[in-house]
């Protein structure tokens, strides 16, 4: 399954705006460049009261559909 390396560093205020309903996807930079865009929501089993941090692996399918999320480090 196709993958993409990203890095996030997302304050617990800034996700506060996804549960307020002000913003649904989260769009950054993979690793390698590319844009990424994926639903906010798939990030909750990682929020902390700091927030989010650390470096994900997006899974996603051959149509580019968002498939799954694991935190590496």
């Amino acid at each position: 399954m196709p993958e993409i390396r990203v890095s996030l560093s997302i304050s617990s205020d800034k996700y506060l705006a996804f549960y307020k309903g002000t913003a649904d996807t989260v769009v950054t930079r993979a690793m390698d460049g590319r844009k990424v865009k994926f639903p906010a929501r798939v990030l909750r089993q990682f929020l902390t009261h700091d927030g989010i941090e650390g470096e994900f692996a997006i899974q996603f399918n051959e149509n580019n559909k968002f498939v799954g999320i694991k935190k590496l480090r």
